[in-house]
């Protein structure tokens, strides 16, 4: 069982961001639940795999080759893969596991967290995709999103399967009861559940 975790290369301003996704990190390796991440020593995404790493957890990381040396590769990792490509390691990373969790970050996990929750709309996958909203750093994203419903632009439905927490247990609590809304291009319940556990 793995999560997909999309967070910065930095750390933020704030140290709560850090202490959030050490919690978060904690919640999982000691529920066996392993990270599926870019791979970097770096930012959050270090202080991910390392408080991971420091409780037993397994941590993968994909990384496309021309990034390792950028991207300080994680050195501890349980598995570190090299793809060729920004593509390929979202597409690896989807492959290896069955929820995401996007924590604070910039424009790369908010694409990351936009297209893997756009290939859930649309039925390219049928798992689980969160907001970790440490110190409600995702309000004006949340803000944006419930304008794009109000709108007419998303479906409420979508809206409501988007899973948002600021604490890390709850967040998982959450993954587990999950249940998808229908597919965008799909009959009403038709969509398949992948449980989490």
């Amino acid at each position: 069982m793995h999560v997909a975790i999309f967070t910065g290369s930095a750390f933020g301003y704030s140290p709560v961001f850090a202490e959030g996704a050490a919690a978060l990190a904690r919640a999982l390796a000691d529920q066996g639940i392993g990270i599926v991440y870019g791979g970097g020593d770096v930012g959050l995404m270090g202080v991910v795999a390392t408080e991971a790493l420091s409780r037993g957890g397994a941590v993968i990381g994909v990384m496309p080759g021309s990034l390792v040396d950028r991207e300080l590769a994680h050195p501890g990792l349980t598995r570190l893969e090299i793809v060729e490509s920004m593509h390929e390691r979202k597409a690896r990373m989807a492959e290896l596991s069955e929820a995401f969790i996007a924590l604070p970050g910039g424009t790369g996990t908010l694409e990351e967290f936009f297209e893997v929750w756009t290939w859930q709309q649309l039925g390219i996958h049928t798992k689980p995709v969160a907001l970790y909203n440490i110190d409600g750093f995702w309000g004006p994203l949340i803000a944006a999103i419930d304008a794009s419903v109000d709108a007419g632009f998303l479906r409420p439905a979508y809206r409501a399967a988007r899973i948002i927490s600021d604490n890390a247990q709850d967040l998982l609590d959450q993954l587990k009861i999950w249940k998808p809304a229908p597919q965008k291009w799909h009959e009403p319940g038709t969509a398949r559940v992948v449980p989490l556990a």
